[in-house]
Formats: C-alpha cells, sequence, structure tokens
C-alpha cells in the first residue's frame, strides 16, 4: 500500500482557493497597507500535529456583507476541502475577517 503525503504548500493552496469560493469575499489576504504582509506574515498559515490540520485564514470581504455569516461560510468551505479534497483529518478552522474592500 502506497501512502500519500500532502505537502503544506498544497495544504495552503487548497484553504486559499476554497475561501475565495466563497461569495462575498474579496481576497485571501491581509488588509490595510502592504507593508502589514511583511510584518504580520502570510493569510494562510497550517499546522500539522499527529495527522490533524489546523488551519488560520485571514480574509477581505467584500462591501455590505454581514460578517458573521461570511466566516461561518468560508470556515464550512475550508473544512470541507481539507477533508474532502485533502483526505485529512481536520484539528480546526480559525478565520479572521481582516478588512472590508471598496
Amino acid at each position: 500500500m502506497a501512502i500519500l503525503a500532502v505537502g503544506p504548500g498544497v495544504i495552503r493552496e487548497t484553504v486559499r482557493l476554497a475561501a475565495l469560493e466563497v461569495p462575498g469575499v474579496q481576497r485571501v489576504g491581509r488588509g490595510g497597507p502592504a507593508w502589514r504582509i511583511l510584518v504580520a506574515g502570510p493569510s494562510v498559515r497550517i499546522r500539522v500535529r499527529d495527522g490533524r490540520v489546523s488551519v488560520s485564514v485571514w480574509v477581505v470581504a467584500k462591501p455590505r456583507q454581514r460578517l458573521v455569516p461570511l466566516t461561518g461560510a468560508v470556515r464550512e468551505a475550508v473544512a470541507s476541502a481539507v477533508v474532502r479534497l485533502l483526505g485529512m483529518e481536520l484539528g480546526g478552522v480559525t478565520v479572521v475577517v481582516d478588512g472590508v474592500g471598496a
């Protein structure tokens, strides 16, 4: 039986694409000036421990979005992608709305 390993880059890109598919998400990333990216770090962070993936993702919402339902939809989309597409066990998903686009 072959074992398939999924690299961190694949996990990050899967999370990013899953979040972008949610209506109301303008982009996956940090809000504010571009220099914040250098200080705050990447917009998708993953941690794999004991075979479980924990994800944190920062998004910028489109204007006039209800943020609580939006974060729930992003959380659900990311969790589904990790479990269904990657076949990995989920430890948790944290979604941070870091701004509202213009």
